[in-house]
């Protein structure tokens, strides 16, 4: 049976935890996903950590008539957005976490 570190050592690797924790927070900042909804005709760009940079929508869907439609696909795109933000932060926080000496079966809380 391997030996248990002793408190500083742990301490150690919590603050190391943490540090890289923090790291791969601040890398989903930096990486960019797009949503799309209606073919494409509109589309919300947005960071791994889930903020919104910017949203592209096509002429056609800019006229009164197509009020409700625009609504619908602005949401839908967003929420695609998100989506993609959420598994692009899960993969960069799988990555961190593999680069952890944790004991095997402890998870971090994402």
């Amino acid at each position: 049976m391997p030996e248990m570190p002793d408190f500083d050592e742990i301490m150690k690797m919590a603050q190391n935890a943490q540090a890289e924790l923090q790291k791969a927070q601040d890398n989903l900042d930096r990486i960019e996903v797009e949503g799309a909804a209606g073919g494409g005709m509109v589309k919300v760009r947005a960071t791994a950590k889930g903020r919104i940079l910017g949203v592209d929508i096509d002429e056609s869907l800019l006229a009164p008539s197509e009020k409700t439609m625009l609504e619908d696909l602005v949401a839908a795109a967003i929420n695609d957005a998100r989506a993609k933000a959420d598994v692009a932060a899960a993969g960069e926080m799988q990555k961190m976490q593999s680069t952890l000496p944790l004991p095997p079966g402890f998870k971090l809380p994402f």
